[in-house]
């Protein structure tokens, strides 16, 4: 009796040391006794939490694991209460490695030696990869981080939003090959505070070294000069703000075309004029899907489910952007449709994003796509639709005219 209490306590003694001393490598419990069904084995390894190093608990049942993570302390008290309910407790510890065996008759036998291992530590502390520079001066002067460079808890989801936003743009910029230019101009409509404005700019000036010409077009003018007072005070070249929308705004030579958030049928002017400009890249955020869905007439087998009211108008916003996509497909580029930012920070989260394409596709399978759509919904008219033919129209008339 007194050798099995000695098998027991060394045992016990070895893991706590290792528990306080920080020097577990493994600790796996297996030939489960106990009473909770399907369980089979407990695994135990140390994981790095911020700045605590803790004991991941991965309890291995029949069907599936279960993860728990615990303090070293309170790791030590629910290991003390599970070491019964196992046959056979192996420990490996920077030091000793032991083995704690119980018989059939419930007599505990111990066999240890001494080892010299290397902890490895699991770290949960997962760098996360950033597209802009926490401490790049113009994020203080936004208000996004503050003046120890640190992010306003307030503005936590605008520099998620703003991350996100250059971490697309700097693919699609690799995809077109812009890297390759010296210099290029970006055209932000309805840059409102200009959070994307100033950090497009940032990324292309400071971060791939491009000369680029940015402009933020903006309606409020109390905006327009609220930015240019910023860029000013930050003494930045290369970026200014305009007052106007995009309907009416004239731009020639813009490489990047975007404009988030603007409303109804603004997003189809804002990817006209990226298409008449020859854009290697549009990036829209669609709003307030407004002229489609008045014209929609339902067909019989989806009447049941378009007669309610959010249905119908999910299913306006998904035909509206589809024919977007559909007709920057046929003018010449690749579209992908997708979740800009998670629901959790922004209410707005579609993005369409086109990029130019390098080999040309025929256009007339596309052409019927759009056809098929516009007849099986009853749709008559779409902004976009419109505005390229105008556009196709005037050019057809202006080679007919002879010069003079």
């Amino acid at each position: 009796m007194a050798e099995h209490q000695a098998a027991w306590l060394s045992f016990t003694a070895l893991l706590n040391d290792s528990l306080h001393q920080q020097q577990l490598v493994k600790l796996v419990l297996s030939k489960y006794q106990g009473t909770e069904p399907a369980l089979q084995r407990l695994e135990v390894t140390p994981v790095q939490l911020k700045d605590s190093w803790q004991l991941k608990f991965l309890y291995q049942y029949q069907t599936n694991h279960v993860t728990k993570n615990y303090p070293a302390a309170q790791a030590a008290t629910v290991l003390d209460g599970l070491l019964t309910a196992f046959a056979q407790a192996n420990l490996q510890s920077t030091r000793h490695s032991a083995q704690l065996s119980k018989s059939k008759k419930g007599k505990y036998l111990l066999a240890t030696k001494q080892q010299a291992q290397t902890a490895k530590i699991e770290s949960h502390n997962r760098a996360k990869q950033r597209y802009v520079e926490q401490s790049r001066p113009f994020l203080t002067a936004l208000g996004v981080t503050d003046s120890r460079g640190e992010i306003i808890p307030s503005m936590s989801n605008k520099w998620k939003q703003i991350n996100k936003f250059i971490e697309i743009l700097s693919g699609a910029v690799k995809d077109t090959g812009l890297l390759e230019r010296a210099e290029l101009h970006v055209a932000d409509f309805g840059s409102g505070k200009a959070y994307l404005t100033f950090a497009m700019h940032d990324y292309f000036r400071h971060s791939a070294g491009i000369a680029a010409e940015v402009t933020g077009v903006e309606l409020r003018q109390s905006l327009v000069d609220l930015c240019n007072n910023t860029a000013t005070q930050l003494q930045l070249d290369g970026i200014r703000f305009a007052q106007g929308d995009v309907k009416h705004f004239k731009a020639q030579g813009i490489n990047v075309m975007v404009a988030l958030h603007a409303c109804d049928t603004a997003t189809d002017y804002a990817i006209h004029m990226g298409i008449r400009t020859g854009a290697e890249i549009i990036m829209c955020s669609p709003c307030c899907h407004k002229e489609i869905r008045p014209q929609v007439q339902l067909p019989a087998v989806l009447s049941p489910m378009l007669q309610h009211g959010i249905h119908l108008g999910q299913e306006a916003e998904m035909l509206t952007d589809s024919l977007r996509a559909l007709l920057l497909e046929a003018h010449g580029y690749d579209t992908k449709v997708f979740e800009f930012i998670s629901l959790e920070h922004t209410s707005k989260n579609k993005m369409i994003l086109a990029t130019r394409r390098q080999k040309p596709k025929p256009r007339a399978p596309i052409l019927a796509q759009i056809a098929a759509l516009k007849q099986f919904y009853g749709v008559r008219q779409h902004c976009l639709e419109q505005l390229l033919q105008h556009s196709a129209d005037e050019n057809a008339a202006s080679e007919l005219t002879p010069a003079t």
